[in-house]
């Protein structure tokens, strides 16, 4: 045997000795748990035979606490590059059984090579999150590796699509970076999220919680709305993150990728002209509506547990890929509030910085009313929507439903906010006021003076409903370019969408504007 033949021998032991991980025993407990190890997560992820790992080789610095006696299989994360149904993708993957997959100074300068390659390469990049958080015995240089991540994930934001996998738990300064991506994928009852666990908490405070209701996958896609996706397995969390990466750019100097996806973009949908209830105040599923008229009624949302009353998610139209932010009727009404405020601004300020058109379906009321809205600041939060719109160059549609009414009317993208197309409904209703409300305001003397109080405001709301409750007003004055039969609604917006796909709009210059965040 030659010198090179020794030599390749010995780089085989190596690797083979690193792919063992944490060891048989650690690799069979987590097997017996359910969870994937982090190889198996990668190889999921990426086209058969494309992976190709990045500093396996890389082992830990530190000597405290007979530290320099351990080893740490490729010091407890993968990392490297491959392809995604054929695309570019950089990502980590941390290792649980190598040391609970701490983080130390190497471990997070894995990361962070990665993170600096997507960024020159212009690719997503996407962590599975599984350890322990930081390698107390590295002290403050474990912290200065979180920092390092974080400041990438700032730098990175609007540049690449960042997504996060938490595919166990994920405590203390480790949710932080997660929190700084686009999109945070969690298994239900594998997936935990939190500052402080269970147990600092009964000892702080003397609130007894367990980890799923305190940090599970439910309670932060439902209540927090800090996740964007609950999935049922880690198989299910990798294919949704496949799916969500067809229909994103790799970064933003490009624009989403076109698919024929065989639909017909001349086709009409009779049940749209049926879909309105006779009944003002009854409610209908927004959801209806959206798959009715885009691409085989595939709608991709995240944030389905969050914000009901808002619908986020994506579609396409003619195979172009297209954000729609819309109203739910059937959830308070439609009515916005602080969360569905926060929903939809992220939402739309994403879908902007990676030149995704967005489709914006109006059926709101008002803002929810209420001290507890009020108290919990409605009028900052509310003003993000307002800002994110504003803000946003990417071309806008809008389309109302049904009501649109006062400051609701504007935050859902009117065209004084910059929609280039606004549509409407025959069946929209567009004023400052429901006619209820209006007629009290305006004839308040007029009702109160009349024999029959009853009978005038009757009246006088009929009146205002003939002048306002219909698009008509707001397409006389040009607020409304078209009211269109229902049924036509597809075809109308994909016409103005091909019309729009070459916009450009150029803003004053500046650092950043400062949201009311």
């Amino acid at each position: 045997m030659g010198i090179a033949a020794d030599k390749i021998k010995d780089l085989k032991e190596r690797e083979a000795k690193i792919l063992r991980m944490g060891g048989e025993a650690a690799l069979a407990k987590r097997k017996d748990e359910g969870k994937l190890n982090a190889r198996e997560r990668l190889d999921l992820l990426f086209d058969p035979g494309t992976f190709r790992e990045i500093d396996m080789f890389v082992n830990h610095r530190c000597v405290n606490f007979g530290m320099e006696k351990v080893e740490i299989a490729s010091d407890g994360v993968v990392t490297g590059h491959g392809l995604v149904d054929g695309r570019p993708v950089f990502a980590f993957s941390q290792d649980f059984t190598s040391r609970a997959g701490s983080l130390g100074e190497m471990h997070a300068g894995k990361i962070c090579k990665m993170m600096d390659m997507a960024m020159k390469a212009g690719a997503p990049f996407i962590g599975f999150n599984d350890s322990g958080g930081a390698r107390i015995q590295e002290g403050v240089d474990a912290l200065s590796g979180y920092g390092q991540i974080f400041y990438r994930n700032s730098l990175a934001s609007g540049t690449i699509p960042q997504i996060s996998a938490i595919m166990g738990t994920t405590a203390g300064g480790a949710v932080y970076s997660p929190a700084m991506t686009d999109w945070i994928f969690m298994v239900k009852n594998k997936s935990f999220m939190f500052i402080t666990g269970p147990e600092v908490i009964k000892s702080v405070t003397g609130e007894s919680i367990d980890f799923e209701d305190l940090g599970g996958a439910m309670s932060h896609c439902e209540k927090s709305g800090v996740a964007h996706f609950a999935c049922e397995s880690e198989e299910d969390a990798i294919e949704r993150i496949k799916t969500l990466l067809s229909y994103l750019p790799s970064n933003n100097m490009e624009d989403p990728p076109i698919v024929d996806t065989g639909d017909d973009p001349r086709r009409t949908e009779a049940s749209l002209d049926e879909i309105i209830p006779d009944n003002p105040n009854r409610s209908y599923d927004m959801k209806d509506v959206i798959r009715a008229i885009v691409d085989n009624g595939e709608f991709f949302e995240p944030h389905e547990y969050f914000a009901k009353n808002i619908l986020i998610g994506f579609c396409r139209l003619n195979g172009r890929t297209v954000g729609i932010i819309a109203n739910q009727p059937a959830v308070l009404a439609g009515c916005l509030d602080i969360d569905a405020s926060d929903k939809a601004t992220r939402f739309i300020r994403f879908c902007d910085a990676f030149n995704i058109p967005l489709l914006t379906i109006a059926d709101v009321p008002g803002y929810l009313p209420g001290s507890h809205q009020e108290w919990g600041g409605i009028i900052r939060h509310g003003a993000k929507l307002l800002w994110s719109y504003s803000e946003a160059t990417t071309p806008k549609l809008l389309l109302v439903t049904r009501k649109d009414y006062g400051g609701s009317y504007l935050a859902m993208c009117s065209r004084d906010l910059g929609a280039d197309m606004a549509f409407a409904w025959p069946t929209a209703e567009i004023a400052v006021m429901g006619a209820g409300g209006a007629a009290n305001v305006i004839h308040r003397k007029e009702i109160k003076a009349a024999d029959n109080p009853e009978e005038k405001k009757k009246e006088k709301i009929a009146e205002y409903e003939a002048l306002f409750s219909n698009p008509y007003c707001a397409a006389s004055r040009g607020y409304i370019d078209a009211v269109i039969v229902p049924s036509e609604t597809r075809p109308r917006l994909i016409d103005a969408l091909e019309a729009l796909c070459t916009k450009r709009e150029i803003r004053p210059p500046k650092k950043h504007g400062n949201i009311p965040l």
